[in-house]
């Protein structure tokens, strides 16, 4: 049967392309003839949209993770605005 199910049998056979997911890989589904979603097992799911970093490292990579930085804050008041 493959990879790609027509949405009619991926309805009918839901239990069996769902057990296809987890050992056979990703399974498309197709609507009308055209490639319309792909079905895969949680874990694949969660591989694919785990960030690829956690924040910490991603900063100490930035180009400006070197770089000595001004962070004291303006203590002028603030402007006048007309309402």
């Amino acid at each position: 049967m493959g990879n790609v199910w027509q949405l009619q049998e991926a309805k009918n056979k839901f239990s069996s392309l769902v057990d296809k997911a987890h050992h056979d890989g990703p399974q498309v589904v197709t609507k009308h003839g055209k490639e319309s979603v792909v079905i895969v097992a949680i874990e694949d799911y969660q591989k694919l949209s785990a960030p690829k970093s956690d924040l910490v490292s991603f900063l100490k990579k930035s180009p400006l993770s070197g770089i000595d930085l001004d962070l004291t804050r303006d203590k002028s008041p603030s402007r006048d605005i007309e309402l």
